[in-house]
């Protein structure tokens, strides 16, 4: 157990270089892609059961120096908040990978790709060291390019550009806010380091925290993305092969939200609380906006697209409102998002690869030729848009239960994002799958294959397992949120001594 997360971080590393160093053979090369992500997904699973939920300190931990004349060390560890997204990138990841067994174009580029980018996903989530967390943050992006741009749709080139160039720009600034914090935290205690978890205990003055949480913030927002930064995310996903959407949707996007909780919030407490109304403001506006947008898609991707940045805007909302409740809420429904929404991308790469369209008014009475893909993807359907008993549900009820309490007007409009889901899924469900069959491809499609069960009956059983008993991941998550907040609560105490401690709402 002593090297679990080295072996979790780069054995898709391994995987992906064998892939580039045998000679073309595209079976071999599938196998090799599948068998590397379905290790590294059997070896992520000792590290659910031996974690202990009881200890909030870092567990696994594996440190030691790397350059240490400047401070850098290769530092990883998980906690209750990265646990389970450590779990879903492993468990999204042979998936993705599955359904692209029918890729014939340079088919070992892209498994090479998806490899790679697994591997910078489990760095960005792992990493406790900022300059390498920035290393994989950076290292991500490359795959994600070569997956829109040489695999996409006919404007993945704009597509994938735009992708890079959004990210970049917060990128940069995350780089010039890491290297000033590194430099404060020297000057002021003589000790040069980018141990993330030294820097915690660095009181930062109030005046240069707003522009390094600023700084931070927009490279997270970008990621999320957060509205109004997310015009680069419908293109990146329709323009993606289904793979890349999934995986972007499912984990990508999650890099934004646990940036914030991981960084801005115990790094820059009295920033946070002081921009906190603003978030909470711009999530709950990207919720009701990507719902109204979602709504009038006549392409069932974009429609999926742009329900992500509804569902993230709650994600953000109980970022912001800092308490127990909603941020472990935030946490799980960042999971829940990406179960869900990663099973929607998968259905409609399944309806495209029958129809080779994914425009709503190609379709129409569908359900009589293929019954079980209509169950199915009637079940996902519910599950995103938060059906009691399935995993949706239980993340939105927590983030809008804690955040009430503060901000009950927020919560109110936040909650016409509910409804809003409602219309334009069920909508789009039932444009798809009943009503006349105008067009008389749809009399020959075939229902769902058995490698297309394979891929979807994992995704059920966690709907309903998250939905019906999520006590055991919130026993894992709460011990972390709960020290996150006391440590923002003691830093911002100390910034401003004369503001109350219960400046934002306490835990629970």
């Amino acid at each position: 157990m002593s090297y679990i997360l080295s072996i979790l971080t780069f054995l898709p590393l391994a995987g992906a270089i064998l892939i580039l160093l045998l000679p073309k053979n595209d079976f071999l090369t599938k196998m090799i892609a599948l068998f590397t992500s379905l290790l590294t997904f059997v070896v992520s699973v000792p590290l659910f059961m031996n974690f202990d939920s009881s200890v909030v300190q870092m567990q696994f931990v594996q440190k030691f120096d790397w350059v240490a004349s400047f401070g850098i060390s290769y530092y990883l560890g998980v906690d209750g908040i990265s646990l389970l997204l450590v779990l879903l990138t492993a468990f999204l990841t042979p998936l993705a990978i599955l359904i692209s067994f029918h890729i014939k174009e340079n088919l070992k580029g892209f498994m090479a790709c998806m490899l790679f980018l697994e591997m910078g996903m489990m760095g960005v989530f792992l990493s406790l060291d900022l300059f390498l967390f920035y290393i994989f943050w950076e290292a991500m992006l490359i795959p994600m390019y070569f997956l829109i741009g040489i695999w996409g749709g006919n404007e993945r080139i704009y597509a994938a550009t735009k992708f890079f160039l959004y990210t970049m720009v917060g990128s940069v600034l995350m780089l010039v806010a890491i290297l000033t914090l590194y430099f404060l935290n020297g000057k002021a205690t003589g000790i040069y380091t980018f141990d993330l978890l030294t820097l915690y205990n660095f009181n930062i003055p109030i005046e240069t925290q707003t522009w390094l949480f600023l700084a931070f913030a927009l490279a997270f927002a970008i990621k999320v993305p957060l509205f109004p930064f997310h015009t680069w995310l419908p293109h990146a996903h329709v323009q993606a092969p289904t793979a890349g959407s999934v995986i972007l949707a499912g984990v990508l996007l999650k890099m934004g939200t646990y940036g914030f909780i991981r960084f801005c919030l115990p790094l820059f407490p009295s920033a946070s609380v002081e921009f906190a109304p603003l978030f909470i403001t711009l999530g709950v506006v990207g919720i009701i906006y990507g719902a109204l947008v979602a709504m009038v898609q006549p392409d069932m991707k974009k429609l999926v697209a742009y329900s992500s940045v509804s569902h993230l805007g709650f994600v953000v909302l109980g970022i912001f409102a800092l308490n127990t409740e909603s941020l472990s809420g935030s946490i799980l429904q960042m999971i829940n998002h990406g179960i869900s929404t990663g099973a929607l991308f998968l259905c409609v790469g399944m309806i495209y690869e029958r129809r080779h369209t994914r425009m709503i008014s190609d379709f129409g009475g569908i359900a009589k030729q293929v019954p079980v893909f209509t169950g199915i993807f009637l079940v996902v359907c519910l599950s995103s848009l938060g059906l009691p008993g399935t995993n949706g549900f239980v993340g939105e009820f927590l983030i809008l239960f804690g955040a009430y309490e503060k901000y009950p007007a927020y919560v109110a409009f936040a909650s016409t994002g509910v409804i809003l889901a409602a219309v334009y899924l069920l909508w789009m469900f039932q444009r798809v799958m009943f009503g006349e069959t105008t067009h008389k491809a749809n009399l020959k499609l075939e229902d769902v294959t058995k490698t297309e069960i394979v891929i979807l009956a994992p995704l059920l059983v966690l709907i309903f397992m998250f939905g019906v008993y999520p006590k055991p991941f919130l026993k894992i998550i709460e011990p972390s949120v709960k020290q996150t907040l006391e440590l923002m609560n003691s830093k911002h105490a100390q910034a401003e001594p004369q503001k109350p401690l219960n400046q934002f709402a306490e835990s629970k």
